[in-house]
């Protein structure tokens, strides 16, 4: 007996991704529409052909005359100019495992492929590919690009079995990433960021001329430090452990959390890379609304 795909996008969430639009910076001023072209099926502007209803397909597509005349639904589909790929390199180092004892089940890695999940979503409701990137020491993990419900069933199921484990890997294992990801590609990077090494990647991606967009992954614990009691901290990459007294250690902590959080905006912002944070406790949705909802478009097109 096949076992069902995993859901990992929350049901009160899906039915909202079809007001998110992903926008990559190329369709600023095309046309004045603010949308990437592709040659892929779609809602564009030169009608292509037709093609049965589906379900979520929206009612002002169907060709209302054509089903007078079939008693059938058909919609309208489009050619756009160029494809768009996006590539979501998720970060499996064992930080990404870290979650807050209030939620021990809400890790990073959690919301991580929720994430994931979602942006691969939006991209199959418009038309676009999706592909998938696992990085962890031992290697990477691909999923290549892809469209279409087979594909994001794939691609749930490998995000459903990544687990959170080992340190980031080292170039030399990033190379096949290199020889994957096209010039006019976009790149999400989902993780912690806070080793240094998945900034770097990002902003070599940024400096070979990709559009890189990135979704930093915090604990509650890292935002307010709420210990009230002696505790051992232990990095959980690599081993090293620090014992102290909670309410002693927390206004230097959140001092010193707060300037590498500035740093990683700083380097990211010079890089010309779009970045959320994203906190635990936080509504999935946010991050989401903040880089593909109309709200963002509108302010990078005025």
């Amino acid at each position: 007996m096949q076992q069902p795909v995993p859901q990992l996008i929350p049901p009160q969430l899906r039915a909202r991704l079809r007001e998110l639009r992903i926008v990559p910076r190329r369709a600023a001023g095309a046309r004045g529409l603010g949308m990437h072209a592709s040659r892929s099926r779609g809602s564009g502007l030169e009608f292509s052909q037709y093609r049965p209803y589906e379900q979520g397909d929206e009612p002002r597509q169907i060709d209302w005359k054509l089903y007078a005349r079939s008693d059938r639904f058909f919609v309208r589909e489009a050619e756009r100019e160029s494809p768009l790929t996006v590539w979501l390199l998720l970060d499996a180092s064992a930080s990404m495992g870290q979650a807050d004892e209030t939620a021990p089940e809400r890790t990073r890695m959690h919301a991580a492929r929720g994430l994931a999940a979602c942006i691969a979503e939006i991209a199959l409701q418009q038309h676009d590919s999706s592909g998938l990137v696992v990085l962890h020491e031992d290697g990477i993990r691909l999923v290549p690009p892809g469209s279409g419900p087979r594909h994001r069933d794939r691609l749930q199921w490998v995000l459903h079995e990544t687990a959170a484990g080992g340190r980031f890997p080292d170039a030399e294992r990033l190379l096949p990433v290199w020889e994957r990801i096209a010039v006019d590609d976009m790149v999400v990077l989902i993780g912690d960021c806070l080793d240094g090494d998945g900034i770097a990647l990002a902003e070599r991606f940024a400096a070979a001329g990709r559009e890189v967009l990135a979704i930093r992954l915090l604990t509650v614990a890292e935002r307010d430090f709420p210990f009230r009691d002696g505790r051992r901290f232990r990095d959980p990459e690599t081993g090293e452990e620090l014992l102290g007294d909670g309410p002693a250690l927390r206004e230097e902590f959140l001092r010193r959390f707060g300037a590498a959080r500035r740093e990683t905006k700083a380097r990211f912002d010079a890089a010309g890379i779009r970045h959320v944070e994203h906190t635990l406790d936080q509504p999935l949705e946010l991050p989401l609304r903040r880089l593909f909802g109309r709200s963002a478009h509108e302010g990078r097109h005025r």
